[in-house]
């Protein structure tokens, strides 16, 4: 019955994921054609609705995108296949080439290589980005090194009452 049922919702996910395939790798590792296209979403728990082309992933997710060389990492990520677009949700981080984003909330718009940040109430979004500067000295003077991957999110402070 597992196995059916294991069956059905890779069929289900290669349906609804024709703008860019989805790897349930917690799964079935190695189950996607290395197309370039492939997104991976590792998490504790999917779903994968064939009616309305949304699949959630919910606890520790990690979402990896090779050809757009983006990792993230959140609390709960849905893939709206029809408009292809990602929900992260909960304490997000989001690395793409050096650049890195922080927020509640971030919306990745696919098709147009859009990332949409909003933070939780009475916070900000943090971005971080590196930028060519032709005109800046051959030797940079020394600061914070480049930010890596870091799956598991900063603490935050407790708030005051007052």
């Amino acid at each position: 019955m597992l196995k059916h049922q294991t069956s059905q919702l890779l069929a289900t996910l290669f349906a609804i994921g024709t703008g860019g395939a989805i790897a349930l790798s917690t799964m079935m590792p190695g189950a996607i054609a290395q197309d370039g296209r492939a997104i991976t979403v590792r998490s504790d728990r999917q779903e994968a609705d064939q009616i309305t082309g949304i699949i959630t992933a919910t606890g520790n997710v990690r979402v990896d995108y090779p050809a757009r060389q983006i990792q993230a990492t959140s609390a709960q990520a849905q893939y709206f296949s029809r408009e292809q677009r990602i929900v992260m949700t909960g304490n997000v981080y989001v690395l793409q080439e050096g650049n890195s984003i922080r927020g509640e909330t971030i919306t990745y718009l696919i098709d147009e290589g859009r990332f949409v940040a909003t933070p939780q109430a009475n916070r900000q979004v943090e971005s971080i980005y590196i930028i060519s500067d032709p005109e800046a000295p051959a030797t940079p003077p020394a600061g914070p090194p480049t930010p890596t991957f870091n799956p598991k999110p900063a603490l935050k402070q407790p708030e005051s009452g007052q």
